[in-house]
């Protein structure tokens, strides 16, 4: 018999599976990165979001498919982390704003929901680029909207997504020249059909391990009520309502609590039901607290009622906090990414406000960047992303915030410490925002790492522990010899109007081999002054700016 629709209960199960599927082969599309640098994190990045996306889930008492849709979405953006989990953020948010209102999703809607995901994912981006994620998703919608108008059965829609989706994904080197030179499928790609295929094995009852981090996690005990009064940022319902049906009626049962407590999930949030056929307690966040209390009359007399207002709680609390924040703001601050205790020194020291933890090894989420712009109190706030993998990432960030923010292009961590240089209390946002892209904009920087694994990159034959020297994120040389890598990076990049060489090493140097090199590049570029810098980066030996 064809199933034709999907509840909210089997859609959260479904995403959970997805969820897991995509955890359990984290590894696998990290390892898709065409890059082999130490940091292939799109399978990590993705699997972090959407874990993100499950908690949120959980933690609502959604019934209805657009109400699990809704906290799906909102737990994603939270979570985001690199521009594979921005996207996959904005794929599940356009999915929400399909599913607005739907108590479960038949076929027709599925397809809908596919286009606005893929939409909004493609709206979220300044330059789209073919051949990825975003590829994938819209192929799968087109296919869908042009070949399965007229499906019924979910269970064989899904399957035709899915197939689509894959047959898109082998033709992705296709489309992108460094996929092919790899010999790789793009890898966040890979990762929405491995979440569309855990989500089918859920809907056909396929067994997918589910094994989604829970950690500061704690349910109820028996006898407490749910009380976030002081989490009132967004207030859906209104009134908290709590009561006690102290005499039941004799012929209550088991079977009578859980449908008043399912009654009472379909008129509120953060429902609490307990009981043990003696006296049930009750706790809910609703509109209307007055159906909540005839529903419960059915099952005996009412004792102990309690309803707060919870707009006005609000009311007060945000006219506090507005007071509060007023009194804190500043005109300016700046907000930075980096990773190693020597850059977050040299941040700290140029005044920077706040210091996020993250880089080529760890992209931080959309929340983190949120939470440190909040931090700075400040009217203006200046974000250096240092990575090119984090500066979209900084956008979203700076669009939930009421602060003015500007995202500077910073590519790498000299960029971003010239950028600091460059900033003037003294002068306006504009001003600065001019001075501090141009400093930026001036330095060059060289990068040493190693490589992970053998590959075939722009034309280079790559083996796993050759020593990579990389100039503004572009592959410029190979060698066995890290000092001989820096070296002849160096002399590319130093021309006759460059006069600094700052030299950062990281945490897998010593200052001793570091001071060779530097004695070394200073007897060569005489005209050039040349710093030493602790950096205490991980993975990188060795980051070098020339300006």
């Amino acid at each position: 018999m064809a199933q034709t629709k999907i509840d909210g209960l089997l859609f959260k199960e479904m995403f959970q599976s997805g969820a897991a599927l995509l955890t359990q082969n984290r590894e696998s599309v990290d390892a898709l990165n065409v890059f082999p640098v130490p940091d292939g994190d799109t399978g990590t990045n993705m699997s972090q979001t959407i874990n993100s996306a499950v908690k949120e889930m959980q933690a609502k008492n959604a019934v209805s498919v657009g109400d699990v849709a809704a906290a799906i979405a909102r737990g994603a953006l939270k979570g985001a982390r690199g521009n594979s989990g921005v996207i996959l953020s904005q794929i599940l948010r356009g999915f929400a704003s399909a599913l607005d209102g739907a108590e479960d999703i038949d076929c027709a809607l599925m397809i809908r929901a596919l286009r606005a995901g893929a939409d909004t994912a493609y709206k979220a981006v300044m330059k789209p680029k073919e051949g990825t994620i975003l590829t994938v998703a819209r192929v799968m919608a087109e296919d869908a909207e042009r070949n399965l108008r007229e499906m019924t059965d979910i269970v064989e829609l899904f399957r035709a997504i899915l197939k689509s989706g894959e047959a898109i994904l082998k033709k992705t080197p296709d489309m992108l020249p460094v996929l092919k030179q790899a010999g790789v499928v793009d890898s966040g790609g890979t990762g929405l059909t491995i979440i569309y295929r855990g989500m089918l094995a859920a809907l056909t009852g396929e067994p997918v391990e589910v094994d989604v981090p829970t950690e500061g996690a704690r349910a109820a005990m028996p006898g407490e009520f749910v009380d976030d009064h002081e989490s009132l940022e967004e207030i859906t319902f209104g009134y908290c309502t709590e009561f006690i049906v102290s005499h039941p009626r004799p012929e209550m049962r088991d079977s009578d609590v859980v449908r008043l407590r399912k009654r009472l999930e379909r008129l509120g949030d953060c429902v609490l039901v307990i009981s043990d056929l003696s006296v049930v307690k009750v706790h809910v966040h609703t509109n209307d607290p007055g159906k909540a209390l005839q529903y419960a009359l059915e099952l005996g007399e009412l004792d102990a009622i309690k309803i707060d207002n919870m707009f006005e709680e609000h009311r007060e609390r945000m006219a506090k906090l507005a007071a509060e924040e007023a009194a804190r703001q500043k005109p300016y601050g700046i907000v930075c990414v980096a990773l190693g205790k020597g850059l977050s020194d040299i941040f700290t020291e140029l005044n920077v406000d706040q210091i996020v933890d993250g880089g080529q090894t760890m992209n931080p989420s959309i929340e983190d960047l949120f939470e440190a712009i909040e931090k700075t109190h400040a009217q203006n706030v200046f974000v250096l992303p240092n990575n090119t993998n984090i500066i979209l990432a900084a956008q979203q960030a700076a669009e939930l915030t009421e602060r003015n923010v500007v995202v500077l292009p910073t590519k790498s961590v000299p960029m971003g410490i010239s950028a600091a240089l460059a900033f003037d209390p003294e002068k306006g946002v504009e001003e600065n925002r001019a001075a501090m892209t141009e400093a930026a904009e001036n330095v060059h920087t060289a990068s040493i790492t190693y490589a992970v694994r053998d590959t075939n990159f722009d034309g280079h034959d790559i083996h796993a522990g050759d020593i990579m020297g990389l100039i503004d994120n572009k592959l410029h040389e190979l060698g066995h010899d890290v000092r001989e890598v820096a070296e002849r990076l160096t002399e590319e990049m130093v021309t006759e109007d460059k006069s600094l060489i700052t030299i950062y090493y990281g945490e897998d140097v010593t200052e001793e081999d570091a001071q060779t090199l530097l004695q070394a590049l200073a007897e060569k570029y005489d005209q050039c002054d040349v710093d030493l810098q602790n950096g205490g980066q991980p993975l990188y030996y060795y980051l070098i700016a020339v300006e």
